[in-house]
């Protein structure tokens, strides 16, 4: 039998049946519970023209399925009229190792994913009054993350940062669209001194946030931070923060703003919990409207595992062919 070719129209239909937070959370909870074989994932980097390429993959012990993922980002597509962000999803029987569907999503799945990570860490560790929302990054990432935290925080009240070649524009219609009010900034001070919610999702080499920016109370989900020397955080604000929470314990080793402030002798691994532990109630979260908590995201497999699984059987139900 030959293997589905899934398009992404096709994926954005089976979208529409799809819980994306409520797979996510399941994933997490199956990972920190030991029930995922997730490797470390690999990468390729690029310098003429610059790009990288990510393959993860793993399976979740007793499942249908295993899944592995190869998505990549070329700054420089935008110039050729090309997606900056390309990828594809190949859905495989974990019982007999047959490839069941080619999902080419050109890198949308994992996109749904995060921000749907994003808004699970915002529903289990943001304070339960949050005053004003600040997002670092208008690109995709940050526009369907704004759109996922509409559904999990009651706040509408954003600021964004962004540089002056951003597309802002198309961040803007897509927040006000999800019923927020914007204040667009390039200052993140400003975003830091009136924020008790914040996320980051740039791929910024150096810290955007610094620790005597961040007002007690805050939480911040970090979402860049997906290569070894990538960093959207002040390593202080880490070793400061009440609670500290990581995707991946394993992962967090080396690559994310985990790495960059344990490699500083900042913080050590004792003082992160997994978020699948969390979620589960079996690591204290935030405690108070007081504490400063980060999450931080590196992007776990089992997080494309779930996307990929739950498409793809939307699709089937709705009756998708070879």
């Amino acid at each position: 039998m030959k293997p589905l070719i899934v398009r992404i129209d096709e994926i954005m239909e089976g979208l529409k049946q799809v819980d994306p937070i409520q797979a996510i959370e399941e994933g997490f909870i199956a990972y920190s519970d030991g029930k995922v074989n997730v490797p470390d994932p690999g990468e390729l980097l690029f310098e003429d023209p610059p790009g990288q390429a990510h393959i993860k993959y793993g399976a979740i012990k007793g499942d249908d399925y295993y899944v592995v993922k190869i998505a990549s980002g070329f700054p420089g597509n935008t110039a050729l009229g090309l997606s900056r962000i390309q990828g594809i999803m190949l859905l495989y029987n974990q019982n007999t190792g047959e490839p069941e569907a080619f999902l080419l999503d050109n890198g949308y799945l994992t996109t749904i994913r995060t921000a749907a990570a994003g808004a699970v860490c915002a529903k289990y560790l943001a304070p339960k009054k949050v005053s004003r929302i600040g997002v670092f990054g208008v690109g995709i990432q940050g526009q369907i993350q704004t759109k996922f935290l509409a559904g999990v925080v009651d706040c509408r009240d954003l600021i964004v940062w962004y540089r002056e070649e951003d597309p802002l524009d198309e961040y803007l219609e897509t927040a006000e669209a999800a019923g927020f009010t914007v204040t667009p900034t390039c200052d993140p001070g400003e975003i830091a001194d009136s924020c008790n919610l914040i996320v980051t999702c740039t791929p910024s080499h150096k810290p955007l946030l610094q620790a005597d920016q961040v007002r007690p109370g805050t939480h911040i989900t970090a979402l860049g931070s997906d290569t070894p020397e990538k960093i959207e955080l002040d390593s202080q604000i880490l070793a400061d923060a009440d609670v500290v929470v990581a995707d991946s314990l394993l992962q967090s080793r080396t690559r994310g703003e985990i790495s960059q402030a344990t490699r500083a002798g900042k913080i050590t691994e004792e003082k992160v919990v997994e978020l699948g532990n969390v979620i589960a109630g079996k690591s204290p979260g935030r405690t108070s409207d007081d504490q400063l908590s980060v999450a931080d995201l590196t992007g776990v497999a089992v997080q494309d595992i779930q996307i990929t699984k739950a498409v793809f059987k939307a699709l089937q139900q709705g009756g998708l062919d070879a």
